[in-house]
């Protein structure tokens, strides 16, 4: 009976197999493939950092389950925008929310609703025809920076301040928004102070944390200081789809955003189109966010930085350390320096050499550059990012390191 048993076992296993094998990988009646493969499109390890050039971040099982489910049926948008930004709201402790495709669209939707304050004449005008809008928005000179674009889609000019003397002397009729670019390494200008002045003159001002989180309290923190509209990217810190991310603030400025956003098609907004999934996932990956610790992440990004530090512990002069950047980008990222004399390869050429090899490893653009965006401002130095890299992928980061640095000895 025990060998009868056994045999078919044996035999409803191997027709199993044989019929797996005839379907072509089929599983569930549904073929899977590997689209990259089939695209001829390199892989990479991402040992830079949540750029969108490197695709931002991979999302975890809970979000992308959660934008699977989505894509299996339709709904209406309006009303999936309208739940949607009412529990965001709930959560991230704000009066509204509103997905957005991506944290650019959410500077763009935040400009045009200071801008037209949901006037339908003004919303299919802008950004050609201004006449009776206000259309000047305020920034400090030195928070101006290559996202302006974003701003000027509306139509709008900038005047530049440099002192609170300035900023308070700027304001006019004219005056639309004032804006703030959180990460700014200059400026003299306090957030507290941005908010104030802007707000005795009547005016809203609007705060840029793209890549600002974590901490995760920072996804409350700027609008209980007070900024009337924030946003975030949804691809970087908190995972979520690339091209999603979060308008956060007063609602009365939140539907003027809406307004001028899809699915409506006569709005400044209309191509910055976010589907179901990208919306689902958006609300999926503020929940697994929520769900961590500031505490637990660095802990385990140290833990990986460490584990590749003490690898390379063998090479001639090699010294490791933590470096946290202040705002943007806030986690452990690894640096590296050793002896050039010894070692004799440069940290861009070890980048490039981890670029061009197997697997492709893309190492932290601050990398062999003076200017860092507060990593390190060391150009001798190695960045390593790693909170991007998937469980194992740090020794596979320290082998290569490993294996192109003592190459150079």
């Amino acid at each position: 009976m025990r060998l009868s048993a056994t045999r078919r076992h044996f035999f409803a296993w191997t027709q199993g197999l044989l019929a797996l094998c005839a379907s072509g990988g089929r599983t569930g009646g549904e073929l899977k493939v590997d689209y990259y493969d089939k695209l001829g499109v390199t892989k990479i390890i991402n040992a830079a950092g949540t750029y969108t050039a490197l695709t931002a971040s991979i999302m975890p099982p809970s979000v992308q389950a959660a934008v699977a489910e989505a894509a299996k049926h339709p709904v209406r948008l309006a009303e999936l925008q309208k739940a949607a930004g009412e529990y965001l709201a709930k959560r991230l402790q704000c009066e509204a929310a509103l997905v957005t495709a991506g944290a650019a669209s959410g500077l763009t939707l935040a400009t045009a609703a200071c801008i037209t304050r949901g006037q339908a004449d003004a919303i299919e005008s802008i950004p050609v025809d201004l006449r009776g809008l206000k259309n000047e928005v305020i920034v400090q000179k030195a928070h101006r920076n290559d996202y302006d674009h974003a701003l000027l889609n509306c139509g709008i000019r900038f005047v530049e301040v440099k002192t609170l003397a300035d900023y308070q002397k700027a304001f006019n009729a004219q005056t639309a928004m004032a804006h703030f670019f959180n990460a700014a390494e200059a400026g003299s200008i306090s957030r507290e102070d941005w908010v104030r002045v802007a707000h005795s003159h009547q005016v809203p001002c609007l705060n840029d944390a793209a890549a600002d989180v974590p901490p995760i309290s920072n996804l409350w923190n700027y609008t209980k200081m007070g900024f009337d509209l924030v946003t975030f990217s949804g691809g970087k810190g908190m995972r979520g789809p690339q091209n999603a991310g979060l308008l956060l603030g007063r609602k009365d400025l939140i539907e003027a955003a809406k307004a001028n956003a899809m699915p409506i098609s006569a709005t400044i907004g209309r191509g910055m189109k976010v589907a179901k999934e990208e919306i689902v996932g958006m609300v999926a990956a503020v929940d697994w966010f929520l769900s961590q610790t500031d505490e637990g992440m660095a802990a385990e990004f140290t833990a990986r930085a460490n584990r590749i530090g003490d690898y390379l512990k063998s090479v001639p002069g090699l010294q490791s350390r933590i470096a946290i950047p202040p705002v943007a980008n806030r986690i452990p990222h690894l640096v590296l320096t050793y002896d050039q004399a010894r070692v004799k390869i440069t940290p861009t050429a070890v980048a490039n050499e981890l670029r061009h090899g197997s697997p492709c490893i893309e190492l932290n653009p601050a990398t062999g550059q003076r200017n860092s965006h507060g990593v390190t401002g060391d150009e001798d130095a190695i960045v390593v990012g790693v909170w991007m890299l998937r469980p194992g992928e740090e020794m596979i980061v320290a082998q290569k390191l490993h294996e192109v640095l003592t190459n150079a000895i």
